[in-house]
């Protein structure tokens, strides 16, 4: 469940920074060298990045939640 909500909110961040690039790639090709605004490897890499960073970020809190018993988390609220 932890992981689904934080890679779900991830990929529509990626999704929306992909449209704000291609929306914005006049500026963006002053300000990049020898790579287009919208070279397709530069942004798939970026992304993939992005969501693998987001991965482990998810799967740390949702492995050591996993381990408490329910019982005690309840008993601890």
């Amino acid at each position: 469940m932890i992981l689904r909500r934080g890679l779900g909110l991830t990929g529509l961040g990626v999704i929306i920074g992909i449209g704000g690039t291609l929306m914005l790639t006049q500026f963006l090709s002053r300000l990049l060298f020898n790579v287009s605004a919208t070279d397709p490897w530069t942004m798939a890499a970026c992304s993939l990045l992005l969501l693998a960073t987001a991965a482990v970020a998810c799967y740390i809190p949702a492995r050591r939640a996993a381990g408490i018993d329910p019982i005690t988390a309840i008993r601890y609220e």
